[in-house]
């Protein structure tokens, strides 16, 4: 999917209308709805759910009840143990008859609020496993208390050897043997390898994206398979129950294409046949008119230490269709843009495809958008149905607009605390909106779908280093372009200033800001963040000759501020066409050291400023979201009159019902 999840730090993001202008809460709704730990939840609305036909509703209904019921599959996929620990912390929140008010109970709920926000034991973006602060024997008494005896179970919830990252990203070591994700099995990083490269056709004009929906597991008899995720392997009980719902949603689609889609994904899940799911995007991409869009099936693969297995993720949306026209500007723009890219030509191109983008407002989140959701898609994700097909991106306004809204309810800013001048706050409250908003567009809509592979070269040759460097790419595009004339002839950028915002925001949080979310000695292991600090730190290297961007010292605090913002377009220009020359002709070793140079090691003490100027704020460093509760209507007659938004305040009782009510596995 190509995900932009920026890094939204509570009081500077917010989001804008069609026209770019900041919109306000009108009514007393309540967007926060719990903190804990480095996490704050939040429930969002749905604009324009009421003008829906009764049709679309339905639609959007079942769609939302498939993707619902893929939550156990995630919860799997990110480690073998997890649902087992998931399962035994339902049990003590819904049993439990003890003193529920004690410090040591409280400790525990914040566990299970955080195992829940994580889908498992692993932090949902650092990847390190983290623990309860009650004893182990405390834990041990609770699941006593409800009938569960399961040593093994407390020894991989309190054991920092047992799964201690979700991903490895370690330099040195077998990256499948260390990471915890349940994609292999018995199997060494060498011996996959092996395995994929005697079955890939690296000449096939329209490669299968092997190992995507599949387990690699080495058998008592030494040989190397694959096991399908699909009806009748691995995760059927759940795969059964979500294609029951696409086949309602089948029914009531909006338009033909509608319907051809969904009968190929039901297929593809059925089968596990790759193409299918190929043929599927194929169908999905042309469906540019329907109201209603999801997303539904595996993925993503950020949590592959190998990059090939995908996670399952679920996404139900409704489209803004005035908030629509500026992306619907950029894709009819989408040529031009691409004829000027700062790319080597033959990296360029020649004919662009299909490029659909909107504005969206999500229904339902599942899977590996749940709590944690991107704030932009740009879909399918195979680079040569992009080519000749074309792809999907949008822009997810509800989501934005929930967190400029729940930053409004805290009283403390970041912004004012690290940003160097009363003229770059000044700036950030003028156009930092608008200025982040046409950056994700470009990003998604534009950036993701430029450029190309050269005849020959594997779409999974960057391997552990692909989505970091595709990340920094799509980026490092948006940002050119933000500053480019052509953005105010368009009427997308209010003037010629207005990207000075972000670029002062991208540079502020890439060498800073984000590391508020790294633990002190930790290195910087998370895709979208080791972009950011490789696009942030190349850039800083490379033009300090210049005093591009200077690192500054007042009241003893750090500062990084930009001086020459033409001669700092001009790096993300520089660095655009390596990344992509990297990308286009597979070169492995050249993307490998960039990441391993600029994106991966935080200089320990700026880390440490950065930590306690943060935290001295007592804000949250991460956010995330539950689900409106779309409850259908009976009319007398017993039939469905209407299908309504419930809008719950109660995290811990969404998790709950869901792990009764869609629980499979």
């Amino acid at each position: 999917m190509k995900h932009c999840i920026k890094l939204i730090m509570t009081s500077v993001f917010a989001a804008l209308s069609a026209c770019g202008t900041q919109k306000e809460n009108a009514d007393d709704f309540k967007y926060t709805i719990d903190s804990f730990a480095d996490i704050k939840v939040m429930r969002y609305k749905i604009p324009g759910w009421e003008n829906l036909s009764l049709k679309q509703k339905e639609y959007a209904y079942h769609l939302a009840e498939a993707a619902k019921y893929g939550r156990d599959i995630l919860w799997d996929q990110n480690c073998k143990d997890n649902l087992r620990v998931r399962h035994a912390v339902e049990a003590i929140l819904e049993n439990y008859d003890g003193d529920r008010e004690c410090p040591d109970f409280q400790k525990f709920t914040v566990y299970a609020k955080r195992l829940f926000f994580s889908n498992g034991i692993h932090h949902h973006y650092a990847e390190d496993k983290f623990f309860p602060e009650c004893e182990k024997a405390y834990f041990a008494s609770l699941m006593s208390a409800v009938g569960i005896e399961d040593g093994e179970l407390l020894e991989v919830i309190y054991d920092p050897a047992i799964y201690p990252q979700r991903r490895s990203t370690e330099s040195s070591g077998d990256l499948v043997k260390l990471s915890a994700v349940n994609f292999y099995e018995g199997v060494t990083r060498d011996e996959v390898e092996k395995y994929y490269a005697s079955i890939v056709d690296p000449k096939d004009p329209e490669p299968i994206s092997y190992g995507l929906n599949t387990k690699v597991v080495k058998g008592a008899d030494g040989k190397v398979r694959e096991l399908p995720w699909k009806i009748g392997g691995i995760y059927s009980p759940a795969i059964e129950k979500i294609c029951e719902e696409l086949l309602k949603a089948r029914e009531v689609a909006e338009n033909d294409i509608q319907k051809r889609a969904l009968g190929l994904l039901v297929d593809y899940y059925t089968s596990g046949d790759l193409r299918l799911w190929d043929a599927f995007n194929i169908e999905w991409v042309k469906d540019t008119l329907g109201t209603v869009d999801f997303i539904n099936g595996f993925i993503e693969d950020y949590n592959d230490p190998l990059g090939r297995k995908a996670s399952w993720e679920g996404y139900v949306n409704i489209k803004d269709a005035e908030a629509s026209r500026r992306t619907e500007i950029l894709s009819a723009n989408a040529q031009w843009f691409e004829d000027h890219s700062p790319v080597d030509p033959r990296f360029r191109k020649e004919k662009v495809k299909g490029v659909s983008a909107k504005v969206i407002n999500a229904v339902c989140l599942a899977g590996d958008s749940y709590p944690s959701t991107p704030i932009g898609i740009n879909l399918p994700n195979a680079d040569w149905i992009r080519k000749e097909h074309g792809s999907k991106s949008v822009t997810i306004a509800n989501i934005t607009h929930t967190y400029d809204y729940s930053a409004k309810e805290s009283p403390k800013s970041n912004l004012t605390e690290f940003a160097y001048s009363k003229e770059e706050i000044e700036r950030a409250k003028k156009y930092g909106t608008v200025a982040d908003e046409i950056h994700t567009d470009l990003h998604e809509c534009l950036g993701h779908g430029s450029g190309q592979l050269l005849p020959g070269v594997s779409t999974t040759a960057m391997g552990e280093y692909a989505s970091a460097l595709e990340e920094a790419r799509a980026d490092l595009f948006g940002l050119y372009y933000t500053a480019d004339p052509k953005m105010v002839e368009l009427g997308i950028m209010p003037d010629a200033e207005a990207y000075k915002a972000e670029y002062d925001s991208y540079i502020r949080n890439g060498l800073m800001v984000q590391f508020t979310r790294v633990e002190l000695g930790r290195p910087n292991t998370e895709a979208h963040m080791q972009n950011r600090k490789l696009i942030a730190e190349w850039c800083f290297e490379k033009g300090a000759e210049d005093k591009v961007i200077s690192r500054k010292k007042r009241d003893g605090k750090t500062y990084f501020v930009i001086n020459d913002y033409v001669k700092l377009r001009a790096l993300f220009a520089e660095l655009l066409a390596e990344i992509q020359r990297i990308k286009s002709e597979g070169d492995y070793e050249a993307g490998k050291n960039l990441i391993e140079t600029y994106a991966v090691n935080i200089d320990p003490e700026l880390h440490k400023e950065v930590k306690a100027r943060y935290e001295a704020l007592n804000l949250k460093p991460y956010g995330g979201f539950i689900n409106p509760d779309i409850q259908p209507v009976m009319s007398e007659d017993g039939q469905v009159s209407d299908y309504v938004p419930v809008y719950t305040d109660d995290y811990l009782g969404q998790m709950m019902l869901y792990g009764k009510k869609y629980g499979t596995l």
